[in-house]
């Protein structure tokens, strides 16, 4: 009886446990397509998020390039200051773009991986392998392409200023790396100056040396050409050869008169007469003399003021042009100190305290979300069919 009792309430015990576990199994089985298609990837998931990815730290900056500000009257109204107002923002948001692009360019890269040990601070060794870069002598493509993956740079046409984002495994490697980075796009923008200054104010320097040697070249013909002649002033010389000459000329004239006055009142014969006729065949030889030096043939003074002239217009266009070189110049120099580029920190980089990526809770919403559409269309297509065979 108690045998037979004890073996009634063994069997009594089991069926429920036998009915439970059927019921489990049953819907294990009824809800197999659900557990296969959401539940389990959303568990791999979160183990993946929780267990195994590693923490990453971004630090952020924000700064902006600009010129050197200079006040200035508007040469135009309306129009024209708008225009001139668009133009300075176009020029300014230009610089800005390529100190963005710089920074994201296979130039830095190469510069991290040479200075700053960029792939060693990717490679850690407490870095999931997910996360990790994968080669420790990866190619230059395949490093560029993991480094915009945790490098962001960001500019904003509104406002003119570039956020710069970095991303790493531990907070002072975000930190150094920005800062390594804003001092890199710092160096570009001192190379934008550089550059800018070679092909203006070097130029400007030059044509201002070339202008310097044609002036020095110019005034050392006169020189020489003063040394060759024995005259210091040919134009001077020569004004006081013509002045001469109508001199001598003046007295030719009163000479002649006077004979011809005492012609007809005294003998040619007497000495009186002879005198003054001897007196006016000196003149005539001596202004005939004198004319011969000032306009004859040959070496002459008027062929000596005529070199000497176009000398003295050489020298003088020489002296315009070192002039206008000398103003291109400082023209270049200003506008060269109204382009200069700075780079100005607006929000200095923070080294991260907390971690900010992965988003572990973000990440498995948006997996359960395309998990249930995914689980949907397998189901209406399984319905479907089911449909279709009956």
């Amino acid at each position: 009886m108690n045998m037979h009792g004890a073996f009634t309430t063994i069997g009594d015990s089991t069926k429920p446990d036998e009915s439970r576990w059927a019921k489990i199994k049953d819907r294990l089985v009824r809800y197999r397509l659900f557990l296969i298609v959401v539940v389990a990837p959303l568990l791999v998931a979160a183990f993946y998020l929780y267990a195994i990815a590693s923490d990453q730290y971004e630090s952020e900056a924000h700064f902006l390039v600009r010129t050197v500000e200079t006040k200035s009257a508007p040469a135009s109204g309306g129009l024209g200051q708008i225009l001139s107002m668009a133009t300075g923002s176009s020029s300014a948001q230009s610089e800005t773009m390529s100190v963005a692009d710089f920074l994201t360019s296979h130039d830095v890269v190469k510069t991290l991986r040479s200075e700053d040990q960029l792939v060693e601070r990717f490679r850690r060794s407490d870095i999931d392998l997910f996360d990790r870069l994968s080669s420790d002598n990866p190619t230059p493509e395949k490093l560029l392409s993991f480094y915009r993956k945790y490098v962001s740079v960001q500019f904003d046409t509104d406002t003119g200023i570039t956020e710069l984002k970095v991303r790493s495994f531990s907070p002072q490697d975000s930190y150094e790396l920005i800062q390594k980075l804003l001092t890199l796009g710092e160096q570009h923008v001192n190379m934008l100056n550089q550059r800018s200054y070679n092909d203006s104010v070097l130029t400007a320097q030059r044509q201002l040396a070339e202008a310097e040697v044609a002036l020095a070249v110019s005034q050392e013909r006169i020189s020489n050409f003063r040394a060759a002649k024995a005259d210091i002033d040919p134009t001077a010389s020569g004004q006081a050869q013509i002045t001469m000459v109508a001199s001598l000329s003046q007295q030719l004239a009163a000479a002649r008169a006077q004979l011809t006055a005492m012609g007809g009142l005294i003998n040619p014969a007497s000495p009186q007469y002879r005198a003054t006729a001897a007196h006016v065949a000196a003149l005539s030889t001596q202004v005939a003399l004198q004319n011969n030096k000032l306009a004859g043939s040959g070496q002459t003074i008027a062929s000596d003021v005529s070199g000497y002239e176009d000398l003295k217009l050489r020298q003088q266009f020489a002296a315009k042009r070192y002039e206008s070189a000398a103003a291109s110049l400082q023209d270049a120099r200003e506008q060269a100190r109204r382009q200069q580029l700075y780079l100005v920190r607006v929000v200095a980089a923070n080294e991260p305290v907390k971690s900010t990526y992965p988003k572990r809770l973000r990440w498995l919403g948006t997996a359960l979300v395309a998990l249930l559409l995914l689980y949907a269309i397998i189901w209406l297509l399984i319905a479907g069919v089911r449909e279709h065979a009956a």
